[in-house]
C-alpha cells in the first residue's frame, strides 16, 4: 500500500484518487473548495461518471479514501502527490497555470519529507521544469523531491473505465527513478508504458489531442466534398477505416470537435 495525495477533486482528480484507492492504496483527496469536500464526505458526487459513486463509497467505507481541505493532512504521510487542478483557457488561448502555481507553492511550503510530485493536469511543454523551480524556490528548507509528468487520457463519460483499462500510461521526468516509481503505481493496470523525459511526456498529451481533433476536422471537410459530389461520407469513412494504417476511430462526420479539452488544448498548442 502506497500513500498518495491528490490535489484537486474535479473530473481528473476525483477519478485518479478513487482509482488508486481501489487498487489498494491509501489516498487523500485535497480541495480548497469546502462545499465540494463536504459533498464528497457525504457520498455526493460533484461530477457524474458511471460507476464513480459506488467506487467512492466502497473505498471510503474501507478507509482507503479520504477528503480534506487541508494540505497538511493530505501530505502528512504522502509519498506521492498528484496535481490535478484546472488549466483553463487564458485570454489569448494559452493555458492559464495559476492553479498549478498555487498548488506547487502550497506543496513546497507544506511538505516535510521527500516527495514525488506528479503533474496530471494538461500543461504546456516546459511546465514540469517550471514547477520544479517553483517548489525549489518556495521550500523553507532543502527537502528532496522530483517532478514527474503523467498526463491523463480520460474521456468524459468513460473516465473510470479509461483509468482502469488505459491504452497506455506515460511518465516523464529528469529523474528516471522517480518516473519508474510512478510507473509502479500503475503496474496493476497492465497497460503499455512509456517512460521518457518530462518535456516529451507533456508533448505526447498535446500531440494526441491535436491529432484526434485533426481527424474529426478532416472527415468533416471530406463530408462537405461528398455532399457536393454526391458521395456517401459514411461509406468513404468505412473504406478508409479498413486500412490498418488509418483505422476507423474518430472518422464519424458530425458537428465537429468540442468539449472541455480539445478546443482548449489545440489553441494552447
Amino acid at each position: 500500500m502506497k500513500h498518495i495525495c491528490v490535489i484537486g477533486t474535479g473530473y481528473v482528480g476525483l477519478v485518479t484518487a478513487t482509482g488508486f484507492s481501489d487498487l489498494g492504496n491509501h489516498v487523500v483527496g485535497v480541495d480548497i473548495n469546502p462545499e465540494r469536500i463536504e459533498m464528497l464526505k457525504k457520498g455526493e458526487m460533484p461530477i457524474y461518471e458511471p460507476g464513480l459513486d459506488e467506487l467512492v463509497e466502497r473505498n471510503m467505507r474501507a478507509g482507503r479514501l479520504q477528503f480534506t481541505t487541508s494540505y497538511e493532512d493530505g501530505l502528512q504521510d504522502a509519498e506521492y502527490v498528484f496535481i490535478c487542478v484546472g488549466t483553463p483557457e487564458g485570454v489569448d488561448g494559452e493555458a492559464d497555470l495559476k492553479y498549478v502555481r498555487a498548488a506547487a507553492e502550497t506543496i513546497a511550503t507544506t511538505m516535510k519529507h521527500k516527495l514525488i510530485v506528479i503533474n496530471k493536469s494538461t500543461v504546456p511543454v516546459g511546465t514540469g521544469d517550471w514547477v520544479s523551480d517553483i517548489i525549489r524556490r518556495a521550500l523553507p528548507e532543502p527537502i528532496p523531491f522530483a517532478v514527474v509528468s503523467c498526463p491523463e487520457f480520460l474521456r468524459e463519460g468513460a473516465a473510470v473505465s479509461d483509468f482502469m483499462n488505459p491504452d497506455r500510461n506515460v511518465f516523464g521526468s529528469l529523474d528516471r527513478g522517480a518516473a519508474e516509481a510512478v510507473a509502479e503505481l500503475y503496474a496493476p493496470l497492465k497497460a503499455p508504458t512509456v517512460i521518457t523525459d518530462i518535456r516529451t511526456a507533456e508533448m505526447i498529451k498535446y500531440a494526441s489531442n491535436a491529432f484526434l481533433a485533426t481527424r474529426i476536422s478532416f472527415i468533416n471537410e471530406i463530408s462537405i466534398m461528398c455532399e457536393k459530389l454526391g458521395a456517401d461520407v459514411m461509406e468513404v469513412a468505412r473504406g478508409m477505416g479498413l486500412d490498418k494504417r488509418i483505422g476507423p476511430q474518430f472518422l464519424q462526420a458530425g458537428v465537429g470537435f468540442g468539449g472541455s479539452c480539445f478546443p482548449k488544448d489545440v489553441k494552447a498548442l
